[in-house]
């Protein structure tokens, strides 16, 4: 009859599913960092448009009286 492998071998399979979790857990840490620092990127790129929208809107020259326009029109 075929032994349980767990007492022929006691400790391998905890062992080995608690390397696994601890591999596991290193890459989520490291996708975790990835998603941050591009989080953090893409929220400077976004303040840097917003920054030049803003700017450019200011340097606009308007005749007085021109009603002004909803770019959105409404829709949002």
């Amino acid at each position: 009859a075929a032994a349980d492998p767990v007492t022929m071998a006691p400790g391998v399979l905890e062992t080995g599913t608690w390397c696994n979790e601890h591999m596991l857990h290193e890459r989520l840490d490291i996708i975790e960092e990835k998603v941050i620092k591009t989080v953090e990127h893409l929220e400077s790129e976004v303040k840097s448009l917003l920054n030049i929208i803003s700017e450019t809107t200011v340097n606009i020259p308007t005749v007085p009286g021109t009603p002004l326009i909803d770019i959105f029109d409404g829709q949002y």
